[in-house]
């Protein structure tokens, strides 16, 4: 399973380390992941997702089914 968030797509950024002497080396920024459970109401159990903080925050706002018709995800399949 790929290291990405299921319903937004978040995923690791290439980035530099810059030290005080102003050498540069590649590191990666990971996304904040989460392994939650979340109750889908129209389906009547529990789907579990690997979702960003990010998405997490605004699953309080929107519903579980609207997120994941934006992702394009079938929460059936899961």
């Amino acid at each position: 399973m790929a290291r990405r968030c299921q319903l937004t797509g978040k995923k690791a950024n290439n980035a530099m380390a810059v030290s005080h002497s102003h050498r540069r080396t590649k590191k990666l920024q990971e996304a904040n992941l989460q392994v939650k459970r979340i109750w889908w109401e129209s389906g009547k159990r529990w789907v579990k997702l690997r979702l960003s903080t990010k998405a997490i925050k605004t699953l309080e706002h929107k519903s579980l089914d609207a997120f994941a018709k934006e992702a394009g995800i079938d929460l059936s399949r899961l």
